[in-house]
């Protein structure tokens, strides 16, 4: 598969634990401010990636988070 997005465009996959599990994309720029926001149920999986609009994500709840270095549990 070709990467024809510009910026690290590296994936994290987040899997909630708990209904009601926060997840928060913030801007890169001068000043860092968030862009976009969803919440997943227990159960759902969002496939998320950095981008040249997108230089952090925040979660908020219960989950598990598994990217290319490792995995982490937010309850650990």
């Amino acid at each position: 598969m070709e990467d024809n997005v510009t910026g690290s465009s590296e994936y994290v996959v987040i899997k909630a634990k708990s209904n009601g599990c926060q997840v928060f994309g913030l801007t890169r720029g001068q000043d860092t401010r968030l862009h976009h926001s969803e919440k997943l149920d227990k159960g759902e999986v969002m496939i998320v990636q950095f981008t040249d609009h997108t230089s952090a994500i925040k979660i908020r709840g219960k989950a598990v988070v598994m990217t290319k270095h490792g995995v982490v549990d937010t309850e650990e």
